[in-house]
């Protein structure tokens, strides 16, 4: 009925982007070195832990990356066979090659759904499983999973509920002709779109907060329980224990804690009301 892939773009070499938010050069050897490790920890284990496996997951990297990093890489996801690696020629390259890959193989299949997931990030085990849930043989349809988690693991570990409209982890379900796949819009333009469903029911993504982020800071809130959690999130086993001893306590933070859920809900509000009322208007 349909084919359902999972697409992360790696170290694309992108002009508009050429440091991260301390200033420091993206897409050195030290930039994929911690994006490795943060991948191996976080993003790999979440995803080959879903619950359905009737995905595949589409990985593309530089050109450029070196061959040790591509032997790691490559060994990392050897016993997985619905993860396919991918070289091209920087973030221009990005959009054309899977639309030539998905137009090549999914000749025949009435319907194809896209995910998006950055390589730092982390799904719940049954994320595959419920955006196929919301497939309804419709032609054109964004599934945006609002709610989520916010885990920040440097300077110092600590956990929230978050909600973001338009977010990363978005996908699309569309009829096979001509397909444009999620990647056609950056995840903040599908704002754009009207025919779009918000998914509300279940936290389908934790987005991991870093010191290396280019973005994203740490605007979690709420009392949440690491033990509640990581049954449904899975990181390496390593980090799980990182994770179990290190956790800061929500007694400790419960100022930002208040202060974050403030703003969250107010930026969600405010979203919703400007689609609401039809501020955000489609190309």
């Amino acid at each position: 009925m349909f084919s359902h892939y999972l697409i992360t773009r790696f170290n694309l070499k992108n002009p508009k982007w050429d440091v991260t938010k301390n200033n420091e050069t993206l897409l050195t050897d030290e930039w994929l070195e911690h994006r490795l490790w943060l991948f191996e920890n976080f993003c790999l284990p979440s995803v080959t832990a879903q619950t359905s496996t009737n995905f595949t997951w589409l990985i593309y990297f530089d050109i450029t990356t070196p061959p040790a990093y591509r032997s790691r890489i490559e060994n990392l996801i050897e016993r997985h066979k619905n993860i396919r690696l991918f070289y091209i020629e920087g973030m221009p390259s990005f959009y054309p090659e899977i639309q030539k890959l998905i137009t090549a193989e999914t000749q025949g299949q009435p319907y194809l759904i896209t995910s998006r997931i950055d390589n730092d990030d982390c799904i719940h085990k049954d994320f595959i499983a419920e955006v196929q849930k919301q497939f309804n043989n419709q032609d054109y349809r964004a599934i945006d999973v609002i709610k989520g988690y916010s885990l920040q693991i440097k300077p110092v570990i600590m956990l929230g509920k978050k909600e973001h409209i338009f977010n990363p982890f978005i996908s699309l379900i569309e009829k096979n002709d001509n397909p444009k796949t999620v990647w056609f819009n950056d995840h903040n333009l599908w704002k754009k779109e009207t025919r779009i469903t918000q998914v509300t029911h279940k936290r389908l993504w934790m987005s991991i907060i870093h010191e290396k982020n280019k973005v994203n800071e740490f605007d979690g809130y709420g009392n949440i329980k690491w033990e509640d959690v990581k049954q449904d999130f899975i990181v390496s086993t390593q980090m799980q224990s990182n994770i179990d001893a290190n956790i800061l306590p929500h007694n400790k933070w419960a100022w930002t804690s208040f202060k974050n859920g403030l703003y969250v809900n107010w930026v969600l509000f405010n979203k919703m009301l400007k689609k609401a009322l039809g501020i955000y208007r489609i190309k």
